[in-house]
């Protein structure tokens, strides 16, 4: 009976003991197996504000006020890791489509980053029914030349829609006169900008009193931008091999009768209906009927096979 008590006395703490290693070693090893794939060492830091920020080339004056608008949108980006990498990730895919538009058209370079922080580089639709990576409204879209009808919505045209916004911008540029306030107005829109710029007696969107989501807009640009451009100060790094590709060369099929089903038509060019949609997004229906004398052009991709 002694012994049995000693057994029982011993026996449990020596049991936990055993078990407790085991776990630790067990956890040890399962942490080395996983360490390759699952590497995402973090550090929360503050981010340093001790230089000079431009947007477009235009100064940020920093204050106690605007300091502390820049510093929650550098935060709220930087600390923002999934959708900050895919933003990473969407550039290598589209910024060469974009870019090259923006610099013909003489738009600064910044403008690319208002695209991503419009739609994250996607063909986005919003709570207003903006559409596209320009986020254009039916009205605007349609004032400076895109076709919207129940088959074609060019605000999901890459190339159509870039355009557009270039002369969009351009037209506020002569309005308000700075880069700045140009950004400021694409998002709150222009009559709206204006008039609270002719209300508070200020010419400069960092004086303006507006609402939250246009206030922080133009920071949030700038912080993306500065993200972007130098994505390992912020902890982010992209293998070669995890870019997204860049778009494929295109041949373009020029279209000027009815199609009755795009199903087809990608079938007779050698693609699936999803690649079809993927690479023109702008066809929103299962056919398409172009206007009497026009015609449109569908992209295909050159060598398929290898997409």
């Amino acid at each position: 009976m002694e012994f049995r008590n000693k057994i029982k006395f011993f026996g449990l703490p020596l049991f936990l003991v055993i078990a407790i290693i085991s776990f630790f070693s067990w956890s040890s090893k399962e942490k080395a197996a996983l360490a390759p794939f699952f590497d995402l060492p973090q550090q929360i830091r503050s981010v340093k504000l001790s230089r000079d920020f431009t947007f477009a080339g235009e100064k940020v004056p920093l204050n106690d006020d605007t300091r502390e608008r820049l510093d929650r949108e550098l935060l709220v980006n930087a600390y923002w890791q999934s959708t900050t990498l895919l933003h990473l990730k969407m550039a290598y895919k589209y910024f060469p489509e974009i870019k090259p538009i923006l610099e013909k058209n003489n738009i600064p370079e910044d403008f690319l980053y208002l695209s991503v922080a419009e739609s994250s580089l996607r063909n986005a639709t919003s709570s207003a029914n903006a559409k596209g990576f320009w986020q254009f409204m039916k009205p605007t879209a349609m004032e400076f030349g895109l076709i919207i009808n129940d088959e074609i919505d060019e605000r999901y045209h890459l190339e159509k829609s870039t355009l557009a916004a270039c002369r969009y911008i351009k037209q506020m540029k002569s309005r308000f006169h700075n880069w700045t306030n140009v950004a400021g107005a694409y998002n709150m829109g222009p009559t709206a900008f204006a008039a609270a710029m002719v209300k508070q007696k200020e010419d400069s969107y960092y004086d303006l009193s507006i609402s939250e989501e246009t206030s922080r807009y133009v920071f949030r640009i700038i912080a993306i931008k500065e993200i972007m451009r130098n994505p390992s100060d912020f902890g982010y790094y992209i293998e070669d091999e995890h870019h997204y590709k860049v778009m494929p060369i295109f041949r373009y099929v020029s279209v000027d009768k009815p199609i009755t089903s795009l199903a087809d038509f990608a079938h007779e060019n050698g693609l699936t209906y999803r690649l079809l949609k993927y690479y023109n997004p702008w066809l929103i229906s299962d056919k398409v009927n172009p206007v009497p004398g026009s015609e449109i052009k569908i992209r295909i991709p050159e060598n398929i096979s290898k997409y």
